[in-house]
């Protein structure tokens, strides 16, 4: 014993201690700091996608539903739910232990048509809305109740200025649908941490309007504990100065801060702002698709030092931060390849599509130290 500490005190172990203790995976390297999630799709939830499940298991403690949970795939008729994937998705979860989030109860997108109309087909008026809203949330939550720990109850409420969007849900509930939808989640589940979810919000005008909208709802006493900035960045922007400063504004208000959908796009943007509105489309142009058979080392090497730089801001802000989930699993999976042109090939996760490690990844874990 006493050589083995002369040695250690000599330097000559030190090497082989580092190696010996280094975390291997992600949810290693950031323990006791937050959850590392993964948004997981139908093929990893039914274990199709066997590879992608490999990788779920030994890397991440937190996982998120693509889409599994959103009102068009569970309520897809009225009177009629389908938790096949759902149920599925939850029990996954809990064989492997993970923290298991609901995404999402209330958008303005992947809802159906039938949602907001009566059987004439007439728009429903503000109290049959709210009603259909409350059923569809008791019955999901419901069934969830104690199973899955996070929901993001209203997703995407915001326009790029702050203000309300003008979905249907606004128009025809009024601006206090939000307050409404976060009521009933937390009826239907009191332990249930809950979420509002949104993109940009780490840029000024639209931070300004979501630190607005919960102080009106905390000013009311509706039940949020939650906010996720969705990130879905790119290799410059928003800067490392705006991530902190966004996250020191929610975490000013008492919440807890989840980034939510997490991934960095390498492509040149397709519009002159960044969005991550999923009804925005851009005519093919092979200048915003120009590494269609993998990515150069020196944008291979731009991705990590982004990711690097994104995850020092994380670990620094470590109190306020409950979990980061990724958006996909490998390049493959993410919705950026289609998004917002269709067939282009998108390299914005950790993973590359043949399941291996990029350098992404080495960059995350030595973040953490």
């Amino acid at each position: 014993m006493k050589i083995l500490v002369a040695l250690a005190a000599g330097g000559l172990l030190t090497g082989l201690a580092t190696t010996a203790q280094a975390p291997v995976t992600l949810k290693d390297a950031y323990s006791g700091q937050f959850y590392i999630g993964a948004a997981i799709n139908a093929a990893q939830i039914t274990g199709q996608d066997a590879r992608g499940d490999a990788i779920v298991e030994q890397q991440f403690n937190s996982i998120s539903p693509e889409n599994v949970l959103k009102w068009e795939v569970v309520h897809p008729q009225p009177g009629k739910y389908d938790f096949t994937l759902a149920d599925q998705y939850v029990a996954f979860g809990e064989k492997h232990h993970m923290w298991i989030v609901g995404h999402n109860l209330v958008w303005h997108s992947q809802v159906p048509p039938w949602v907001f109309r009566d059987d004439s087909g007439n728009l429903l008026s503000r109290e049959a809305l709210l009603a259909r809203m409350k059923e569809h949330i008791d019955t999901v939550v419901g069934r969830y109740k104690g199973r899955i720990q996070s929901w993001d109850v209203v997703n995407e409420a915001l326009n790029e200025d702050g203000t309300l969007r003008q979905s249907r849900w606004e128009k025809i509930i009024g601006p206090d649908y939000i307050a409404k939808a976060f009521e009933y989640a937390h009826a239907a589940d009191p332990a249930a941490q809950l979420t509002y979810n949104d993109y940009n919000i780490e840029y000024p005008a639209k931070r300004d309007g979501a630190v607005r909208l919960v102080k009106q709802l905390q000013a009311e006493g509706v039940p949020i504990n939650c906010i996720g900035i969705q990130d879905h960045d790119s290799l410059t922007s928003p800067t490392a100065e705006q991530e902190g400063a966004a996250i020191d504004a929610f975490a000013a208000l008492g919440l807890k801060v989840a980034i939510s959908e997490l991934d960095v796009d390498v492509l040149p943007p397709a519009f002159g702002q960044m969005t991550a509105d999923v009804s925005a489309h851009a005519a093919a142009d092979p200048k915003l698709n120009p590494w269609p058979n993998g990515l150069p080392d020196d944008v291979e090497k731009q991705l990590a030092q982004r990711y690097a730089e994104l995850f020092r801001v994380y670990a620094a802000h470590k109190a306020a931060i409950s979990r980061v989930t990724f958006w996909g699993v490998t390049d493959g999976d993410s919705w950026k390849n289609d998004w917002p042109v269709r067939g282009r090939t998108d390299y914005p996760l950790l993973f590359g599509r043949d399941g291996q490690k990029k350098p992404a990844f080495a960059a995350v874990v030595s973040a953490a130290h």
